[in-house]
């Protein structure tokens, strides 16, 4: 049971890291610094997005729009 445990830990702290790059990674386009015209950083992008977006898509149904 333990190793299960440690398991799910674990699976629940890379995804952590996963939304902390992406959000990272948003802030470096809009701050212009990296361009997603870059087919490596379009690529990276996009799977963070599909990666963490269903988890934070009922956070941002409930959160106003910010700006842009």
């Amino acid at each position: 049971m333990i190793p299960l445990i440690k398991f799910i830990v674990m699976l629940i702290d890379i995804y952590i890291w996963i939304i902390i790059a992406s959000a990272i990674l948003s802030w470096l386009v809009a701050f212009g610094v990296v361009n997603t015209n870059n087919k490596f950083v379009y690529m990276v992008g996009d799977f963070l997005y599909r990666v963490t977006e269903p988890a934070l898509r009922p956070i941002r149904r409930f959160l106003p729009d910010l700006g842009g």
